[in-house]
């Protein structure tokens, strides 16, 4: 039986137009997991370039490798200087999830 070889998956490679950032953050977010909208903007970063983003945010090239890598916990700010950099947008929308119903109170 032939080996199977494989090759490292890198999503940055992937990511060419905002379009393709777009969705992939998006798809990230609906995770809803901190972690990984964390490492999704650390690969956008560097599918546009991690010296370039360094540059515009002010920061540095280590820390913002270190602060968008998986196990990084970085500030809000440095998440919004990143998404600055990036030309990314937040946005704000109602939750589609039902919301509990309230019991209705018996009268006395």
């Amino acid at each position: 039986m032939a080996k199977l070889k494989t090759t490292k998956w890198d999503s940055a490679e992937y990511l060419k137009t905002d379009e393709d950032i777009a969705l992939y953050l998006e798809a990230c977010l609906e995770e809803d997991d901190p972690a990984l909208v964390t490492h999704a903007l650390g690969v956008i970063a560097r599918a546009r370039g991690m010296t370039q983003i360094a540059r515009e945010t002010g920061l540095g090239r280590e820390s913002l490798y270190r602060a968008l890598s998986p196990e990084g916990n970085p500030e809000f700010s440095t998440v919004m200087k990143v998404m600055k950099a990036l030309g990314i947008k937040l946005h704000a929308a109602a939750s589609t999830a039902k919301k509990p119903k309230k019991k209705a109170r018996r009268a006395a």
